[in-house]
């Protein structure tokens, strides 16, 4: 049973999401303390973007598997969660009481979100919680929606595993 549950975990990790492979579009978005981020700042090192919404439940949980991502791996990995409209100033500041997440919440107002989602008219489709994983040279590495096949990493443990294997590689 273990070992089934190891095999699907990571035959989920090795297979990019339909959003990976190619270069992270580039932002500078503001925090709610009024710092900007630009991801080129964090070049040299992985990022995970969590895109969401702070009434979300499953956003809510992710909230705790990245505060042990940075308590697990520090300044080697970068985590960021950026919300759009409807989010407000109101709504991230109760998040943020509520949670008190170790992780800046960035305000987009979809410009990112949309680059990210390669969404268009004809494809507006955009599901949340959505995780990018964004390797040190700066390449959209994976993705994953939020499904019952991917539970695991935004409720559980699956994304340690990605995460160590990413800085175990040499970079590019």
């Amino acid at each position: 049973m273990r070992f089934c549950l190891l095999v699907c975990v990571a035959s989920l990790l090795v297979a990019a999401g339909g959003l990976s492979n190619r270069r992270a579009p580039g932002f500078s978005l503001q925090d709610s303390t009024g710092q900007q981020h630009d991801l080129y700042d964090y070049r040299g090192k992985i990022v995970l973007i969590e895109i969401m919404q702070t009434a979300c439940p499953h956003c809510r949980a992710f909230s705790k598997i990245l505060d042990q991502v940075k308590a697990k791996y520090g300044d080697r990995v970068v985590a960021l969660s950026v919300v759009n409209p409807p989010d407000t100033a109101a709504t991230v500041a109760s998040y943020l009481a509520d949670l008190k997440p170790t992780t800046p919440l960035l305000f987009d107002c979809g410009q990112m979100a949309v680059s990210y989602f390669k969404a268009t008219p004809e494809n507006p489709a955009v599901d949340l919680p959505h995780l990018f994983i964004v390797d040190a040279n700066g390449w959209i590495v994976n993705d994953f929606g939020y499904s019952p096949k991917t539970k695991a990493i935004f409720e559980g443990k699956a994304l340690f595993p990605e995460l160590d294997r990413l800085l175990a590689a040499k970079p590019k």
